[in-house]
């Protein structure tokens, strides 16, 4: 079947998502997800289009959908169906250089404390 602009396949959004409305993990627009390096034969369609989004990089569950032009639920119940498997993950916080010079006077003010 194919929608009014001719091209795109219309799938139900419950066809996307194995039947289910809600994920199975707390997601809001501002989640940020990466690729796990997992291999992704025998997954889904749409869980291979996540993956290989995501494997250039971070991305928002709200850029996601952008991305691929799919339903924001759709989205958080496949990204979540993915991180519940290890596909996806979220990405460890970085610490900023000033981050680290607060944390060395830090150290060097307990150092002179304690001795």
């Amino acid at each position: 079947m194919t929608d009014e602009w001719g091209d795109r396949q219309v799938v139900r959004a419950y066809v996307r998502t194995g039947g289910r409305s809600s994920p199975t993990r707390e997601l809001d627009l501002t989640t940020l997800v990466v690729a796990a390096n997992s291999p992704v034969h025998g997954l889904q369609r749409e869980h291979r289009r996540i993956m290989d989004l995501c494997r250039q990089g971070a991305l928002s569950v709200a850029e996601v959908a952008a991305h691929l032009e799919l339903p924001l639920i759709v989205v958080k119940v496949v990204v979540s169906d993915l991180m519940d498997t290890g596909h996806l993950t979220t990405p460890a916080p970085v610490v900023s250089l000033s981050d680290v010079a607060l944390l060395r006077r830090i150290l060097d003010g307990l150092h002179r404390h304690a001795g």
